[in-house]
């Protein structure tokens, strides 16, 4: 998941054939939550995007009940061309990612080591976007 400048929120592992949806729960609750000026509570994201493999009733109820608004695609519905437009900066988050030859293919048996080079990168990332500003 990433923020809409392209700095990355949150990461999770999950096994070739299983579909993203199963843990959109879990990669939600990682985001943590924003910090605000001192006395105001922190808050989640106003806005979660997301692509037309998430159009299930399950995906759409989950930021509903963290007071984000859904913008998914709907199936059948919605032309691709509307989400461009925000879906371009995961795109290029990812590639981003994908230069790191040691994630492009996984070279790791373990888990946890995988998930500690996923973590560098996304801090790589975090430095991009950084240097951009």
């Amino acid at each position: 998941m990433v923020h809409r400048q392209g700095t990355p929120l949150a990461t999770c592992l999950t096994g070739a054939n299983r579909h993203d949806s199963v843990v959109f729960e879990a990669l939600v609750d990682a985001i943590p939550p924003i910090r605000r000026p001192s006395g105001q509570g922190r808050t989640r994201p106003a806005a979660l995007h997301a692509d037309k493999a998430y159009d299930i009733p399950r995906c759409r109820r989950i930021p509903r009940r963290r007071h984000s608004k859904v913008r998914i695609a709907s199936k059948g519905i919605e032309p691709r061309d509307r989400l461009r437009r925000h879906w371009w900066v995961v795109e290029r988050t990812l590639a981003w990612r994908g230069q790191s030859r040691r994630l492009a293919i996984r070279y790791e048996r373990r888990q946890d080591v995988h998930e500690a080079f996923t973590s560098l990168a996304c801090a790589l990332g975090c430095v991009n976007v950084l240097n951009r500003f």
